[in-house]
């Protein structure tokens, strides 16, 4: 499958595999983006994409930045007709501290200086050029026909709803 982009901003970055066999290619920050604690972001990728009729392009998290930083990317969907510039929505769910620090966090965790020396927050993140942010997977589409009814056909499962199924695991029988 061939997928056009077209560069919207001279920093952005091809999509690219890091690994063969990856069902991902990631998504990479095309400017700065500082995110204070409890805000929400988003972040450009300088691309645009020409996804074929019949698919979608899903963006998801970065496992290892969901794991090791407050930084909750949202899942997104591009469809096939959008030829806008592709964001990353993240939000920072961290909560702020009393004291006020000159420094910020990078996705990888390492403490860098603020910006242009301003005063943040010690859970204040910041996204750089080039950071690997998000990835993405390009997904076939199905279109269902609706058909109103008066009734559903019956199930197992029924209308039970949210935590019906309990937690703990049911051991083999």
């Amino acid at each position: 499958m061939n997928v056009n982009i077209k560069r919207l901003s001279p920093d952005a970055q091809t999509p690219a595999y890091a690994h063969e066999t990856d069902a991902g290619f990631d998504l990479v920050a095309a400017a700065d983006v500082i995110i204070e604690p409890g805000e929400t972001a988003c972040v450009p990728t300088g691309l645009a994409f020409e996804i074929p009729e019949g698919y979608e392009m899903q963006i998801r998290p970065r496992s290892g930045i969901t794991l090791k930083t407050p930084l909750r990317v949202q899942l997104g969907t591009v469809d096939a007709g959008y030829r806008g510039e592709v964001g990353v929505i993240v939000d920072n769910i961290a909560e702020e501290f009393d004291a006020a620090t000159v420094y910020a966090r990078r996705v990888d965790g390492e403490k860098v200086d603020s910006p242009n020396g301003l005063f943040v927050l010690e859970n204040t993140y910041i996204i750089r050029k080039g950071d690997r942010l998000a990835q993405a997977v390009i997904k076939p589409v199905e279109q269902p026909v609706f058909t109103e009814v008066n009734a559903l056909g019956d199930s197992d499962r029924g209308a039970d709803g949210f935590g019906s199924s309990g937690v703990v695991a049911k051991e083999d029988e």
